[in-house]
């Protein structure tokens, strides 16, 4: 139970933590929504599931043996976080009031989910902390690994899922509230994209630990 308890205090410091992750869920549910903001969430949710799957496979320790493949994919996810971040910016002149999208097209749900689930699937940290972070809670004297490893990887998720659907109704509530101000909007928009930016020159000079 305090090993539980203990677990659950460590993911919940990180997911406290601005990141990448949360600034797209803050910038998504106060342009577009709650529910395209909870699609992000969702997204989020299933690239934590395969990281978690991943760092069980031990991909983490391909990380260490061939340092190029984590390269590939930490510029990979920088410049995708590059690319969100621009796009940021070229919005930043248009009104998309968040209150008016009771039903997002399904196009928009979609796209959504797809950046929730890159955003975080092309960040090796994510990866790196799964393979760090669950080992540490698991004893070999008790249940198998792999069924302990999957029980840890399902309260990361849930956990994680959790935290962000706050995040979510929240930016939605700030979106409803810069609906009254397109000067509002436009900082919106700049800030969060340059804190998008911000994290994907940060992540392309990264190092593994």
């Amino acid at each position: 139970m305090e090993d539980t308890a203990l677990y659950l205090l460590a993911i919940s410091m990180v997911l406290l933590m601005p990141g990448p992750d949360m600034i797209l869920l803050l910038q998504t549910g106060a342009k577009q929504g709650r529910t395209a903001a909870l699609a992000t969430a969702l997204g989020l949710a299933l690239a934590r599931a395969c990281h978690v799957a991943l760092a069980a496979m031990g991909l983490a320790t391909l990380f260490k043996v061939l340092p190029w493949t984590f390269d590939i994919v930490k510029y990979a996810g920088a410049a995708y976080l590059l690319w969100i971040g621009l796009q940021m910016f070229k919005t930043s002149g248009v009104s998309a009031p968040a209150i008016a999208e009771n039903s997002p097209p399904t196009h928009t749900l979609g796209a959504a989910f797809r950046r929730g689930l890159l955003t975080n699937l092309l960040n090796p940290k994510a990866l790196l902390f799964c393979s760090v972070l669950l080992p540490q809670f698991i004893d070999p004297t008790r249940s198998s690994v792999s069924e302990q490893f999957a029980v840890l990887g399902l309260i990361l998720v849930i956990t994680g899922l959790a935290f962000d659907s706050v995040y979510a109704t929240a930016s939605a509530w700030v979106g409803r509230w810069l609906e009254r101000s397109i000067t509002a909007q436009r900082v919106q928009h700049w800030l969060f994209g340059t804190l998008l930016i911000g994290f994907a020159v940060r992540l392309a000079f990264v190092q593994q630990a």
